[in-house]
């Protein structure tokens, strides 16, 4: 079955790539379909995420799966939240990976509660109007490090610290990650949802 993936980011295609795989899922980006980006209007992950998801399946005709994910810092009360991709832009950077960890980092000098968590809800649709999306959601939980750490992965991956571990994500395996990290949880939720309810 091919999936329409709502998103035209590179790291989240190989990620979710791998892990829709045993499904014999085929993931293919929106932007290889020139499926414009989806308006993100609200403040929360799901209902950002159903709305691109609805937008990718309505414009190729096929189902589509929607990842809205971002990091919630308690010491922030869950913020940069829905809007992690552009945190860098509040503070005068570029939007960025390596201006976002930048900005958080700067942001968090002096601030001892380090707890954070990476959250992702994936949000997937039969067609743009099915009324029975199905949502799973995976949190990863850990500490915001003084300095990035490692060279693996992307984001915040650098800098969030899992003391099960004893590493940031950036440090682990790409197959620790994605059995650890938010997004590897997330997609086994969903692919048990998928095997239940859309496949024979």
């Amino acid at each position: 079955m091919k999936i329409v993936l709502a998103s035209n980011n590179a790291g989240k295609l190989f990620e979710l790539q791998a892990l829709f795989a045993p499904l014999g899922l085929e993931l293919v980006a929106q932007g290889a379909l020139g499926i414009p980006e989806a308006a993100e209007p609200f403040h929360t992950f799901v209902e950002n995420a159903l709305a691109k998801a609805r937008h990718a399946a309505e414009h190729s005709g096929l189902p589509a799966v929607a990842d809205d994910a971002g990091l919630c810092v308690d010491a922030f009360g869950g913020l940069p939240g829905v809007q992690t991709a552009y945190y860098a832009t509040q503070f005068g950077y570029p939007k960025g990976d390596d201006n976002n960890v930048r900005a958080l980092l700067e942001q968090m000098q002096g601030i001892d509660n380090r707890r954070a968590a990476l959250v992702s809800t994936l949000v997937a649709v039969r067609s743009p109007q099915d009324p029975e999306p199905l949502i799973a959601v995976g949190r990863a939980v850990g500490e915001i490090t003084r300095a990035p750490q490692g060279e693996n992965g992307f984001g915040f991956d650098p800098v969030m610290f899992l003391p099960q571990f004893g590493k940031t994500f950036a440090e682990l395996s790409p197959e620790v990650k994605n059995a650890n990290s938010h997004r590897g949880q997330s997609s086994r939720a969903m692919l048990a949802l998928m095997r239940e309810r859309w496949l024979p």
